[in-house]
C-alpha cells in the first residue's frame, strides 16, 4: 500500500513539473511575440491648412537720413522731431563763407574768359575779311588766329562750368525735404560743423502714412499658399486690437543666413495709430493646393544622420528618408519616397533596425 502511494506521488510530481515547464515556455513565447509586435497605421493624404503666427516688423514706407553734402556750419534749423514736412520744404540752412568767395572768384574768371574770347573772336573776323584780298594775310597767320579764338572759347566754357559747379554746391547749403513725412530724429544744433564725413545724419525723415509689414517666412512654408492676400496682425502697444494688411510683394529668394524669404504687406496708417519700428505678431493662413501625406509626429524619427519613417513591408522594417513640411499640432506633413496606403510604424526609433521582423498591430491615427 505504501509503495502504491509513493508511486502515485512521484507520478503526480512529474505531471506538475512538466506542466510548469510548458507554461513557462508558453509565457516566454507570448513575451517574445509581444516585444516584436508594433503599432502601425495606414498612410493617407489629408488637406493641409493651418494658421501660423510669425514675428514681424513695421517699417516706414520711405525713410531718408539727411546728410550734408558739403561742409559747413548749421546756420538755422527749420524743423524738429515730430514736425510734419512737405516735399521741397526747407529743413536746414548751412553757412560756408568760402563758397561765397569761391563763387565770386569763379564769376570773375568767367567775365575774364568772356572778354578774352570776344577779343580773339573779333580779331579772327577782321583777319578773315582782310584775307579776302589775295596776298594780304598769310595762310598760317589765319590758322593761328583761328586756333587762339577756339582756345579762348574752350576757356570760357570751362570757366562757366566751374561757376555752375560752385553754384550747385552753394545750393547744397540749403537742405530740403526729399518727400513729405515726419521728422523722427535730430542730431545737430545751430553752430554745429557738419559735412559728408559725419557718422550721424543731421535729420531722419520718415513717411509713415503707410507702413511696410515685413515677415521672414521659413523655407518650409514658402511654397504654401495663403487663403487670401490679406493677413491679420497685432502689436503689443495696442492689446486687443487686430489690424489687417494686404500682400504687396515677396523677395523671391531666401536669406542664406536664416533660410527665410521676406514677405511684405502694406498697412495704410491713416491715423498714424501705429509707429515704425514696432514689432508685430502676424497670422498667416497657410495651406496646400492639394492634399499631402500627413503622419503623427511620433512617426518621424531623427538621428545625427537623417530624418526618417519606418515602413513595414512584408513583415520587415524599412527606413525611408523624409523631409518635414507644415507642422499641424500633433501631426506633420512629410515628403519622401512614400505612397498613400503604405504601412508605417506609429512610433519610429532608430532602435528598430532595418530588415527587423515585426508583427503589425493596426491603430488609427
Amino acid at each position: 500500500m505504501k509503495n502504491s502511494y509513493s508511486l502515485f506521488s512521484i507520478l503526480l510530481f512529474s505531471i506538475l513539473l512538466s506542466y510548469s515547464c510548458k507554461q513557462n515556455n508558453s509565457m516566454q513565447e507570448v513575451k517574445k511575440a509581444g516585444a516584436d509586435s508594433v503599432a502601425v497605421f495606414i498612410l493617407k493624404k489629408e488637406p493641409v491648412s493651418k494658421q501660423i503666427s510669425f514675428p514681424a516688423e513695421l517699417i516706414p514706407m520711405e525713410k531718408a537720413e539727411i546728410i550734408a553734402k558739403v561742409s559747413g556750419y548749421v546756420k538755422s534749423l527749420k524743423v524738429d522731431i515730430g514736425d510734419r514736412v512737405q516735399q521741397g520744404q526747407v529743413l536746414a540752412i548751412l553757412e560756408a563763407p568760402e563758397f561765397s568767395s569761391n563763387y565770386a572768384q569763379a564769376n570773375a574768371d568767367v567775365q575774364t574768359a568772356r572778354s578774352k574770347f570776344l577779343g580773339s573772336h573779333d580779331t579772327y573776323n577782321r583777319i578773315v575779311n582782310a584775307s579776302k584780298v589775295d596776298g594780304t594775310i598769310a595762310a598760317n597767320e589765319l590758322e593761328k588766329v583761328k586756333s587762339q579764338m577756339m582756345a579762348d572759347s574752350s576757356s570760357l566754357e570751362a570757366a562757366r562750368s566751374r561757376l555752375g559747379s560752385i553754384a550747385q554746391q552753394r545750393d547744397y547749403l540749403t537742405i530740403r525735404a526729399p518727400f513729405s513725412g515726419i521728422i523722427t530724429q535730430r542730431n545737430v544744433d545751430v553752430g554745429t560743423l557738419v559735412g559728408a564725413g559725419n557718422i550721424k545724419p543731421l535729420l531722419v525723415l520718415e513717411n509713415n502714412s503707410s507702413l511696410r509689414l515685413r515677415i521672414p517666412v521659413p523655407e518650409a512654408y514658402t511654397s504654401a499658399v495663403t487663403d487670401s492676400s490679406f493677413i491679420q496682425f497685432t502689436v503689443d502697444a495696442q492689446p486687443g486690437i487686430t489690424y489687417k494688411a494686404g500682400l504687396s510683394r515677396k523677395a523671391g529668394s531666401l536669406n542664406l543666413t536664416n533660410r527665410t524669404e521676406i514677405w511684405e504687406f502694406i498697412y495704410p496708417n491713416k491715423n498714424n495709430e501705429l509707429k515704425s519700428g514696432m514689432f508685430a505678431n502676424a497670422f498667416l493662413k497657410m495651406g496646400r493646393k492639394e492634399s499631402s501625406l500627413v503622419v503623427p509626429s511620433t512617426a518621424v524619427a531623427t538621428n545625427l544622420e537623417k530624418r526618417f519613417v519606418i515602413r513595414l513591408k512584408e513583415g520587415k522594417a524599412e527606413w525611408v528618408d523624409v523631409s518635414n513640411g507644415v507642422n499641424l499640432d500633433d501631426k506633420v506633413e512629410i515628403f519622401g519616397n512614400l505612397s498613400e496606403g503604405d504601412t508605417l510604424l506609429s512610433r519610429a526609433t532608430d532602435e528598430i533596425k532595418a530588415n527587423a521582423s515585426l508583427a503589425p498591430k493596426i491603430q488609427s491615427k
